[in-house]
């Protein structure tokens, strides 16, 4: 079965099966970029359990709200009915790996998240981003 990557990818099927399309992106768990980010979601989860104890309720919670917000935004799109839906849910879902790519810079600079752990998640947030980038332009060229 054609991940959903690729079928985006593929715009004669795009163009000639918009409906399909739309039934196909229902089932989220395809999407590589959802995939990665849920897995971020795990290792944030991991890594904030660590953090002071004060900081439960600002910037631990903060950090995994904008982390968490990402695979589900990418979810809620892929449950609506229309491409332009979708569109603005990823483009919701990169905002809040914006916001999360901060709060883990501020981790790192508060010294509750070590250098390396943050550089590999670092990386993991930006390659999600890039992911979305592009998954958003895919999905506008079908609107």
């Amino acid at each position: 079965m054609l991940g959903a990557l690729s079928l985006l990818q593929n715009k004669s099927f795009i163009g000639s099966c918009l409906g399909a399309l739309d039934l196909f992106m229902q089932n989220y768990k395809e999407l590589n970029v959802w995939v990665k980010a849920h897995q971020l979601t795990l290792n944030v989860y991991q890594v904030t359990s660590c953090f002071p104890k004060e900081e439960l309720y600002s910037l631990t919670s903060q950090l995994r709200r904008s982390i968490s917000a990402i695979p589900a935004n990418i979810a809620e799109g892929c449950g609506k009915k229309s491409q332009k839906d979708l569109a603005n849910f990823l483009n919701i879902a990169l905002g809040s790996a914006n916001e999360a790519e901060y709060f883990l810079l501020l981790s790192r600079d508060l010294n509750y998240l070590p250098g390396n752990e943050h550089n590999i998640l670092y990386d993991n947030i930006n390659e999600i981003k890039a992911m979305l980038i592009s998954l958003i332009s895919k999905v506008r060229n079908t609107i």
